[in-house]
């Protein structure tokens, strides 16, 4: 018996067919909860096809998860590596990519920080979540060559960015920034607010970037 089917397959690269079919469904639906056998039915394969390059759910999931640090990771790179930043400026514009990043792919972001994607299970989904998260490092690392940021640990600061910058993607896409609760900028202003932290002195002072680098929340 044939099964019915949403998207063709014609071409040769079944793995990527595949995946593109589950990204799309993670896009349409919010979530994960599909099947290989709903995967394969919408590509337009058998139900056995997937298996071919996927051992199970999982191991498409987390396939998924390394596609989105990768696709987050170029986006932060783009943003931090625009001419003329200060690195005050480049952190705003790497924040403001990775809320900006959320909001518009909330089921993959979220599949990212789940633990469907377990990093411990894959080498490659490891190693792209951890590059991501160089970006980072390597920016505080400049601020504390050039004297802008604080002369701490850098796993500290790096600990205290990355829960910030990750909660407000998470409050953004859960629409939980309220005006009535955080105000008209709550990014903007709490990104200041870490920034005021990080940064020692008056490095701070009328240095904020500001061709829109933050995302439209609310």
């Amino acid at each position: 018996m044939s099964e019915t089917t949403d998207r063709p397959y014609h071409h040769g690269d079944l793995r990527r067919a595949l995946i593109d079919t589950a990204l799309g469904m993670l896009a349409t639906d919010q979530n994960w909860t599909f099947t290989l056998r709903e995967v394969a039915r919408r590509t337009g394969v058998s139900h056995a096809a997937p298996y071919k390059h996927f051992r199970d759910r999982e191991d498409l999931l987390r396939e998924l998860a390394r596609i989105g640090f990768i696709r987050l990771g170029q986006g932060m790179t783009e943003a931090v590596g625009a001419k003329g930043l200060s690195v005050r400026e480049k952190f705003i514009a790497g924040a403001g990519a990775c809320i900006d990043f959320a909001l518009h792919n909330p089921g993959l972001y979220r599949l990212m920080f789940s633990a469907d994607a377990d990093k411990t299970a894959d080498t490659h989904l490891h190693d792209a979540a951890m590059d991501t998260f160089g970006i980072l490092l390597r920016l505080l690392e400049e601020g504390q060559q050039n004297g802008s940021f604080r002369p701490a640990a850098i796993s500290a600061l790096a600990a205290a960015s990355w829960a910030q910058v990750h909660g407000l993607a998470m409050l953004a896409i859960n629409g939980q920034l309220l005006e009535e609760k955080v105000g008209m900028e709550p990014v903007r202003a709490a990104l200041d607010v870490l920034l005021d932290g990080l940064c020692q002195g008056d490095g701070h002072a009328g240095s904020v970037y500001d061709p829109e680098p933050y995302p439209k929340v609310i």
